[in-house]
């Protein structure tokens, strides 16, 4: 059975938490010559961000910045004997993991990635994903029923990956598999709309010749997140809006409109939302500090790492679209070279090898000119 026939089973049994909209019906747009570049830096956006965020991780900005000042480079880490080097939480450790797997298997074949899911020590593991193991590993559930209904972030952080297998092809099984690997540990229409409209984001910044307008950010998560909503009523659990009540995508269009009307700094518009770890906080933190600075990669990752409370998860995501905007030259070279490299305990180089592997596997066979039509 292939990927697309499980989501036609899925959606046929009202299963799977989003609506089939005419996403899933529609190629993304090809690209041609895209250099590796791009890919790249996507991965490494993304640890990077994760691993400068995530001795921090927690915190009130306020309290942050009362005990370290801006943080603008790696903080002595605990697991590294004091060091200040770049160590991975479950965000990056996550997303790696599915790459990996990828590699092995050639595509995305989620059995194999929820079984990976579950054989090895996560960093900081989240509620939902430790849910998921529980139910797949020790409840024996099939991974496309042992997800929970979870809006927290812990499937966006690691969804970037997914656009590997599909550089040489461009089809609409990109979207296929995105929504099935966000469903496997978090079956939940934000969750899900989230990861397919940010997987539609990274593949539409890895062919832009310079940073998009304010706008497009918001414009483009919208019209894919609305198009697979189902329409699922969401309440804030802190901040500003506590008395909002609706679907996740107007909730999201209103609050960061509303915060560039204002013209309010990253972190003013984070301390309205909560910036924590639910979506209804995570995404409009991703979408307005991207808004503000996507221009400036660097600039980009350090707003996230500070103004936002959940920041290792919040720097992630917005140094993978930094990182396939810009590519790997554009991010700052003394946090890459700080950065170990690790997927588990004790196997430093591990990214840096795999993105080899990567490269070899899904970006060669096309003549290193990935995404043709």
């Amino acid at each position: 059975m292939t990927n697309a026939d499980t989501l036609d089973r899925l959606f046929a049994q009202n299963t799977i938490a989003i609506r089939r909209g005419s996403l899933f019906g529609t190629a993304p747009a090809t690209h041609v010559g895209i250099s590796f570049d791009r890919l790249e830096g996507m991965i490494l956006g993304l640890a990077l961000g994760d691993s400068l965020g995530n001795t921090t991780e927690g915190q009130l900005p306020m309290e942050r910045a009362a005990a370290f000042g801006e943080i603008r480079d790696y903080l002595p880490n605990r697991y590294a004997a004091g060091r200040p080097v770049g160590l991975p939480s479950d965000d990056s450790q996550l997303a790696l993991w599915t790459l990996e797997q990828m590699v092995r298997d050639g595509a995305f074949v989620p059995e194999n990635v929820a079984r990976r899911f579950c054989s090895g020590q996560i960093f900081g593991i989240g509620s939902a994903v430790r849910e998921f193991v529980h139910n797949h590993r020790d409840g024996g559930l099939p991974w496309y029923a042992a997800g929970p209904a979870s809006a927290g972030n812990g499937a966006l952080m690691r969804i970037a990956p997914m656009l590997f297998p599909h550089l040489a092809t461009g089809t609409a099984n990109l979207w296929v598999d995105a929504g099935l690997s966000a469903m496997t540990t978090h079956n939940d229409s934000a969750s899900i709309g989230s990861c397919l409209a940010f997987i539609s984001i990274l593949w539409q910044l890895l062919a832009m010749d310079g940073a998009p307008t304010s706008r497009w950010w918001l414009d483009s998560f919208l019209n894919v997140a609305a198009d697979v909503d189902l329409g699922t009523i969401y309440k804030p659990r802190g901040g500003s809006f506590v008395g909002y009540r609706g679907a996740f995508p107007t909730f999201v269009k209103e609050v960061v409109r509303d915060a560039m009307e204002r013209g309010l700094s990253t972190l003013e518009a984070a301390n309205g939302w909560y910036s924590g770890a639910y979506l209804l906080e995570t995404v409009p933190s991703v979408l307005y500090i991207l808004m503000r600075h996507g221009n400036d990669p660097e600039e980009a990752i350090i707003r996230a790492v500070n103004d936002t409370r959940d920041n290792d998860t919040v720097a992630a995501i917005v140094g993978a679209a930094m990182g396939a905007l810009h590519g790997r030259s554009a991010l700052a070279r003394r946090w890459i070279d700080g950065l170990l490299g690790r997927t588990a305990e004790g196997d430093d180089g591990r990214l840096f090898s795999l993105l080899t592997e990567a490269r070899a596997a899904f970006f060669e066979p096309n003549g290193g000119a990935a995404l043709v039509s």
